[in-house]
């Protein structure tokens, strides 16, 4: 009995030694068990929402990746439908075409499982620590970047050290611009923010959209520009043209035109794929849409201006291929400006005057030619609205009754706008180079230029049965008084004789 006691004691001594030496050397390998981090660099301009997942575990050694086994981000049914984890990634490391690494994520998609989210703002880097060894897939939360001023990065397949992911992927970008032309030295000026106009001109602008870095990675590409016109300018259909290089693809853009409540027009041209253009699409293609819209007689006069803006959608998910999620980027806005000259009508007295008419006329090639007329009523304030910068003359051409008509004035304006900015601004607006009687004051915001026009009367003359013709009487009086004196002295100086 003592014996099988003592045996026992022993089996339950060695039991323990074992069991102790079993767990040490567990703790000693969970130990030795490295974890790494990953750093994920958002190079993108909206903030991200990342998801990592673990494609392949395996031992690590200087950047090998040996005995692979499928990782804990592949579903049972992905292990199965893809085949022997080893083999997998033996044929992906053999193989020299990146195609093949592009399919291989592609693939995945439908099996992903377990995945670790990670969010990093725009030009920033955030890491994921804790990472088992191994071979992952980092790729964009789904609708993530939908309809943002982003696009999505490309798959990105990394064997996981202490190693950071950059993002692959880039955007394009749109500018809107408008040509300024003064009509009175003829001098047009480069594309640029903002201009000034007539009301009844054609505006000249110019849209350039860009391509992003990776278009290469699109199998098709949607590119739509969405113009904007407030209600002071008219847009004809169909006169616009586009462009890329010399190349016409006019004809591969839809165009839609749509007049809001508000008075305004929102134009569209839409490309479903512009990689079916008949033009090789790479980063540094552009494509540039012209066209015309005319100032009218609902413009907005002022420093508040005629603006106009547009802004660029565009396919932004290269791994489904371009279809499907688009991003959009901001609106690029320029300006139109327009002036007026408020004409006010006085006597000497500086007061309100009655039964003038005016014209006023511009400076054209050299040439004045009539602008606006008004005819002769009980206006006393005479408005010429929509003017640009250039050379104008103002004649009477209907002076009131007893006044003596103006010489013809001759000005010159002038303004200054921002030519170059997000929100183009009217910095100066001026009256100089005067000829007659006049002196304007200009009002920017108004976008007026405001004078007073002077009458003066005419001279009063003599008239027959005034005070002219008594005088003449009593002069007449005199002489004829003198005449008889000198008779009746003459005739007594006789008879003395």
């Amino acid at each position: 009995m003592n014996l099988t006691k003592k045996l026992f004691s022993y089996i339950v001594a060695i039991a323990m030694i074992f069991t102790l030496t079993a767990f040490a050397g567990g703790a000693v390998n969970a130990a030795d068990a490295k974890t790494y981090q990953l750093s994920l660099q958002n190079n993108g301009k909206t903030a991200h929402t990342f998801e990592v997942y673990q494609i392949f575990t395996g031992d690590l050694s200087e950047g090998i990746l040996s005995n692979v086994q499928w990782g804990n981000g592949v579903s049972e049914e992905g292990q199965t439908a893809l085949g022997d984890a080893a083999a997998k990634a033996e044929a992906l490391a053999k193989s020299t075409d990146s195609l093949a690494a592009k399919t291989f994520a592609e693939d995945l998609q439908k099996y992903l499982q377990n995945g670790t989210e990670k969010e990093v703002a725009a030009n920033q880097t955030a890491s994921i620590e804790g990472l088992a060894a191994g071979y992952y897939l980092v790729k964009d939360k789904a609708s993530s970047q939908n309809q943002t001023n982003g696009a999505y990065t490309s798959y990105i397949l990394k064997v996981v050290k202490d190693t950071t992911a950059t993002t692959k992927l880039d955007v394009p970008t749109v500018e809107k611009k408008v040509q300024d032309t003064n009509d009175s030295t003829g001098k047009t000026s480069d594309w640029q923010d903002s201009a000034d106009y007539d009301i009844g001109d054609d505006v000249p602008y110019q849209i350039t959209g860009s391509m992003p870095a990776n278009i290469g990675d699109y199998k098709s590409y949607k590119y739509v520009f969405t113009d904007t016109m407030s209600k002071g300018l008219t847009y004809t259909a169909n006169n616009a043209k586009i462009k890329i290089g010399d190349t016409d693809v006019t004809s591969s853009f839809k165009e839609a035109v749509t007049t809001q409540e508000d008075g305004s027009t929102v134009v569209t041209w839409t490309c479903d794929d512009l990689k079916t253009a008949g033009v090789e699409l790479t980063p540094t293609t552009k494509v540039v849409v012209t066209y015309e819209a005319t100032l009218n007689t609902s413009a907005v006069i002022g420093s508040a201006g005629n603006p106009n803006t547009v802004n660029l959608t565009y396919s932004n998910n290269p791994n489904k291929g371009g279809d499907g999620e688009t991003g959009k980027t901001p609106d690029d806005k320029n300006i139109v400006f327009t002036y007026k000259a408020v004409v006010n009508k006085k006597d000497q007295d500086k007061k309100s005057l009655k039964g003038a008419g005016f014209t006023l006329q511009k400076k054209v090639n050299g040439e004045y030619k009539d602008v606006k007329s008004f005819t002769a009523g009980d206006a006393t304030t005479f408005e010429f609205t929509g003017l640009d910068d250039g050379e104008y003359k103002l004649i009477e051409s209907t002076t009131p009754a007893g006044y003596n008509t103006i010489t013809p004035i001759e000005f010159t304006i002038s303004a200054t706008h921002e030519e170059t900015a997000d929100e183009p601004k009217l910095t100066e607006l001026t009256v100089s180079k005067v000829s007659g009687e006049a002196t304007f004051t200009a009002d920017k915001a108004a976008g007026s230029l405001t004078t007073d026009v002077v009458n003066k009367k005419g001279s009063v003359l003599p008239e027959t049965g005034g005070m002219g013709t008594t005088l003449l009487y009593a002069v007449g009086g005199v002489l004829v008084a003198l005449a008889a004196a000198y008779i009746i002295i003459s005739k007594k100086h006789e008879k003395a004789e």
